[in-house]
């Protein structure tokens, strides 16, 4: 009867009772006295309504508000929940594990708002996924397991990836395997609600367990940096001379009579960037930034440019280069090997006494340098080595006028706000077989900061050029530090009693250096600053200029390194291009430049990925042979779980809370760690002893063991005697009876209560009322605890 009577409403709209009665032949008491019934129910229930005439009619569902979807890059944890990360949004937005729709690290997805942030509280907004956009995992780098748990598998491949959980189960093939294989596989399908596990095809061998080189290849090949080279693009770059043609000097400026020279690492084979410099009488240098011209050779849509971009970086890992380009070309014709003619585009700029570059030349070039120097040579120089002065003596001179011009670059920029992150970095060294032998702290000498200063210049004056000319370009961005961020690093230099000028919405560069220059030399300065440079944002590339933050640039942009990045390649492209300007060329860039930006940025953290996978594997590698020895290090860090510590040598583990001896609280904004018994404190750059308990390969895990020392410092106890000392002096009160006990302890209560509980003006809430309302002192208590 309920079905005819929403069918007939749904088809005549508003009628009276008596007529639909009669329409559902139902006109009998009992029929009648049912219908009456039904309406009744669907009355209650929200489905019917009557109008002022009586009849009944249909309550119009209310249309059901489209969910607003926001994209985003799922960021996975190991424990199964993560995190989206959204472009211009002030925070990540949380996804508990059952809300992420099997979606994998990485992958582009849409999400629905099931709770805002709650700032009070502290508490990030929470999301959950209802579409994956794109899969970020397409293929996958894993050792072979060979197993018949699934019908019609031969087995699953185990992934370095720890985001990932599932199994990857492979289809059977016609190559033979024994499971000593290290396999890379397509994957045909993903996990579901009904199948969760993956399926993939073996596409390649990567090698065998136990071959030198062979744990570094997998976390490589698992991020798809590919070592080899198409044979189109061997083939092109094959069929380039050794030397320029004297064809491929014409519309160059000539600079082989300049004393030029090239500073770079011992190991460095790729040599992409030459100086000269010389003093002017009017009190100015003149500074010659000379960097190899690739674009002259790899040409827009070449094979060599489609691979370039496609790799966009050179990936630097432990004993291994990927290059971004064939080595005939990055160590051969584009490296400006000593004593042979090399073609260049040149910033040829006059500096004066202040800093400021006050005339200048971008072009195409050749020069001729006359030494390959390294980092070592040139400090030892400075330091006024006699044998190295003699055997150097043609750029004795040039060398003196490098550390006057860089004196004056690096009090012009420190003048201007430029933040100077000197972090400390370590380098691995391996033998033949690949095992890490020595972890080695860089230094990082004047001539290194030298060249620094010249390819900022350079980098500035070639930004400054196009800017003005308002052409398409592609510039190296760093914006402003979100204020969340900001807020968080306040609150943290304060623990340590440094205070920063400016608010968390607007904080200035000068006041950034202020506070560098405070902590100086200061205990803990090293994690201050480490801490200060992760809340600032990452740098990227745009086609907009918004300028670069942590130099106080105006104008940046990456002219100095095209034989490893492509964004550089580009740059020298629209030198050249724009030469002679049309509408034509405008659109082209215009509608090229922002993707290749994109693309650059996220190759470019794709590569920091592997580099840093890499690096841990290999420190904890070297760490394996430590374990159970003791040492002393610095708490780099607090989390609720635990605290990180770091040792000299860059080595960094973890101290969970379950392996102290006690129960210690953790107290976010003061970022220290307290014993409930002892009164034990740890704090961010405390010294601490510890011992070496695990170092994980695999995961790069390194796990340490706290061990007292006399660096452990105790706060409770002498907060308890100052306190029982303030109670000893005050005047001792009679002991309460019973009844007056019970009086007090409901008239402390009922003042808690006044407190925590919202009321009108006048009104009073008495205990009891609130007992009865079902609120309570203890729920209030907890409560309170939870929004601390």
């Amino acid at each position: 009867m309920k079905d005819l009577l929403l069918n007939y409403l749904k088809e005549h709209g508003p009628s009276s009772v008596d007529t639909i009665a009669k329409a559902l032949e139902v006109a009998t008491s009992t029929g009648f006295r049912d219908l009456i019934k039904i309406i009744a129910q669907l009355d209650n229930k929200g489905v019917l309504w009557f109008n002022d005439q009586g009849d009944i009619s249909l309550k119009e569902a209310k249309k059901k508000k489209e969910a607003v979807l926001i994209e985003g890059i799922f960021r996975a944890n190991r424990a199964g929940f993560g995190f989206i990360s959204i472009d211009g949004e002030e925070a990540d937005l949380f996804v508990s594990r059952q809300d992420t729709a099997n979606a994998i690290d990485g992958d582009r997805v849409k999400v629905s708002i099931k709770k805002v942030a709650n700032r009070l509280s502290d508490s990030s907004a929470e999301a959950e996924i209802v579409e994956i956009v794109e899969r970020s995992i397409k293929t996958v780098v894993g050792s072979f397991v060979p197993s018949t748990e699934k019908n019609g598998f031969i087995g699953y491949i185990k992934s370095k990836n720890q985001k990932i959980s599932q199994k990857i189960y492979l289809k059977k093939t016609p190559l033979v395997l024994d499971g000593t294989e290290v396999l890379k596989v397509t994957i045909s399908s993903y996990p579901t609600k009904e199948a969760d596990y993956f399926i993939a095809d073996i596409t390649d061998i990567i090698g065998h367990k136990g071959e030198v080189g062979i744990d570094v290849l997998e976390v490589l090949e698992s991020m798809d940096i590919v070592s080899q080279f198409p044979e189109e693009v061997i083939n092109q770059a094959n069929s380039i001379s050794e030397k320029p043609d004297k064809k491929d000097y014409l519309g160059r400026i000539d600079l082989r009579d300049e004393i030029t020279f090239t500073i770079d690492g011992a190991d460095a084979k790729d040599l992409d960037d030459a100086i000269h410099i010389k003093a002017l009488d009017n009190g100015n240098f003149e500074l010659g930034v000379h960097i190899a011209d690739v674009s002259y050779y790899v040409t827009e849509n070449s094979p060599l440019d489609k691979e370039a971009l496609s790799r966009g970086t050179s990936v630097y890992v432990t004993d291994r280069v990927v290059p971004m380009l064939p080595e005939h070309l990055s160590n051969g014709i584009c490296s400006l090997n000593p004593n042979v003619d090399r073609l260049t585009l040149s910033a040829i700029m006059e500096i004066n006494p202040k800093g400021k570059v006050v005339h200048y030349q971008i072009a195409p070039s050749v020069i001729n340098t006359t030494f390959r120097m390294t980092y070592s040579d040139v400090n030892q120089m400075i330091a006024g080595d006699e044998e190295l002065l003699q055997t150097y003596s043609a750029i004795k001179d040039s060398v003196e006028q490098m550390v006057i011009l860089h004196d004056r670059l690096e009090k012009m920029r420190e003048k201007r706000g430029s933040l100077n992150f000197d972090t400390t970095e370590a380098k691995i060294i391996v033998n033949d077989k690949g095992f890490p032998i020595d972890i080695a702290v860089r230094d990082r000498g004047l001539s290194e900061r030298m060249i620094e200063s010249f390819m900022l210049a350079a980098n500035e004056c070639v930004a400054e050029h196009f800017a003005k000319l308002e052409l398409p370009f592609i510039y190296r961005i760093h914006e402003e530090p979100k204020a969340e961020k900001v807020q968080k690093f306040i609150d943290y230099a304060s623990v340590f009693g440094v205070k920063i000028q400016g608010t968390a919405n607007k904080i200035t560069q000068t006041a950034l250096q202020e506070f560098m220059k405070n902590i100086k030399g200061q205990p803990g300065s090293e994690v201050l600053s480490m801490m200060l440079l992760r809340s600032m944002q990452q740098a990227r590339y745009s086609e907009h200029n918004h300028g670069h933050y942590g130099l106080a640039a105006e104008y940046y942009t990456h002219f100095t390194s095209p034989i490893r990045r492509y964004p550089d390649l580009l740059v020298h492209r629209l030198i050249r291009e724009y030469e002679t300007v049309s509408h034509e060329k405008i659109d082209h860039f215009n509608h090229l430049i922002p993707e290749i930006a994109s693309q650059s940025s996220q190759l470019e953290r794709r590569a920091v990925d592997a580099e840093r996978t890499v690096e841990s594997m290999k420190k904890a590698e070297y760490m394996s042979a430590y374990v159970g020895e003791e040492f002393d290090g610095i708490i780099g860090s607090i989390v609720k779980f635990g605290m990180f510590v770091e040792l000299p040598n860059t080595i960094e583990g973890l101290i969970h809370v379950t392996n102290l001896p006690e129960y210690y609280h953790y107290n976010e904004r003061g970022m220290l760690l307290q014993g409930e018994k002892s009164g034990k404190v740890f704090r961010v750059g405390q010294p601490i002893r510890v011992k070496l308990v695990n170092a994980d390969k695999e995961t790069g895990d390194i796990d340490f063991e706290y061990l007292p020392s006399d660096f452990d410092v105790v706060e409770k106890r002498m907060k308890v005697e100052k306190n029982h000392r303030r109670r000893s002096k005050t005047k001792e009160k009679k002991p309460l009876t019973k009844h007056g006990e019970k009086k007090a302890n409901k008239q402390s209560l009922d003042k808690k209560i006044a407190k925590a509980i919202p009321k009108k003006k006048g009104e009073k809430i008495k205990y009891k009322e609130v007992i009865k309302k079902g609120g309570g002192h203890g729920k209030r208590r907890g409560k309170t605890r939870r929004s601390k």
